[in-house]
């Protein structure tokens, strides 16, 4: 059983932040699932990340997507940077973190740390 279920993130503007996470949340394979009020929810088949409107201020996070492949975080961060996301770091290795922590870090609209990362060996 997985830890964590779900998790939800605050935003200021909805809309622009369903907009964000729609286009590069589709890189790793998530989709849009249920928009519910002021919530909105993404995942393959059930709700696993979600943005939630919230008054400000907003105190900013850090999330990490797993990726499913190298590929996948560099599109991620392409799409990401392609809205106006700001680089936090482009998509490289991270030997620091564990020996083949390949990953891409944006600051998303509202200001939280948002990163796509694949563990996986590099294919031969």
């Amino acid at each position: 059983m997985p830890l964590i279920d779900h998790v939800n993130l605050p935003v200021g503007d909805l809309v622009r932040s369903r907009w964000f996470y729609e286009n590069v949340l589709a890189t790793l394979g998530q989709r849009l699932l249920l928009v519910d009020g002021d919530a909105v929810g993404f995942g393959t088949d059930a709700w696993a990340f979600g943005i939630v409107r919230v008054p400000p201020p907003i105190t900013p996070l850090h999330v990490a997507f797993a990726a499913p492949s190298r590929d996948a975080v560099d599109r991620f961060f392409e799409a990401a940077t392609a809205l106006g996301a700001p680089s936090l770091g482009a998509p490289g290795l991270r030997p620091h973190y564990a020996a083949h922590y390949y990953a891409a870090f944006v600051r998303d609209p509202d200001g939280h740390s948002v990163e796509a990362v694949c563990r996986a060996p590099a294919l031969p």
